[in-house]
């Protein structure tokens, strides 16, 4: 076994080099991630960051429409920005809405159509909840300590247009939404949420394309 010299005050012990190379990864483990707060493991960071690399090449360089959910999905296939191209859940939801077909495209083509009509997707927290921490009051305090950072990276970042609130799960603390300074304008559907999580997703869908059409049209 190789050993390392460490010095403590004057004096110097040896110490197995291969015990001292685990306490740094040890303690690694505990950091909170960036995109969420929630605490993260390899894995964890290791999917914030594929997620990102997706969403960053989707990114407009003029965001016409932020779309605000609560949580990135858990599933890859319910997430807009995946390479897969499945479409399902939040991600066909939003594209009906927005008018945006998927048939006979791959997903290469639905993310440019997207991007080039200056949609952007994103989440307050942007990684999938603990499977302890998706609901209730522990699910609101998660949401509600990403507020101003999140803020920030809207008003100064993203610059959209408008923003368009998405999520049921976000109404613990939509007035704080609401109070926030994002230099833009909030889209609500008649003073309530986007519920695209919701127990009727379609209507949803209908909405959310009238409100973004009599807005173009205005």
């Amino acid at each position: 076994m190789h050993y390392i010299q460490v010095e403590i005050g004057r004096r110097a012990k040896a110490r197995p080099l291969q015990v001292l190379a685990t306490r740094p990864m040890t303690n690694s483990m505990a950091l909170p991630c960036d995109g969420c707060g929630q605490t993260a493991s390899a894995e964890h960071i290791a999917r914030r960051l594929q997620r990102l690399e997706w969403t960053t090449r989707c990114r407009p360089v003029h965001i016409n429409t932020l779309l605000l959910g609560a949580f990135s999905p858990q599933e890859e296939k319910d997430f807009l920005y995946a390479p897969g191209g499945e479409f399902h859940g939040e991600a066909g939801l939003l594209l009906d809405a927005l008018g945006i077909s998927t048939a006979g495209k791959s997903a290469e083509v639905v993310h440019a159509e997207f991007q080039r009509a200056g949609f952007f997707l994103t989440h307050v927290l942007e990684c999938p909840p603990d499977k302890d921490a998706g609901q209730g009051a522990e699910a609101a305090a998660l949401l509600a300590q990403r507020l101003q950072p999140v803020a920030t990276r809207i008003r100064r970042s993203l610059k959209p247009k408008r923003v368009v609130l998405i999520s049921r799960a976000l109404g613990p603390i939509l007035e704080k939404i609401l109070a926030l300074e994002l230099g833009c304008p909030v889209v609500l559907d008649n003073g309530k949420l986007f519920e695209f999580d919701g127990p009727a997703p379609t209507n949803t869908v209908a909405r959310l394309r009238e409100a973004l059409a009599g807005r173009a049209g205005g």
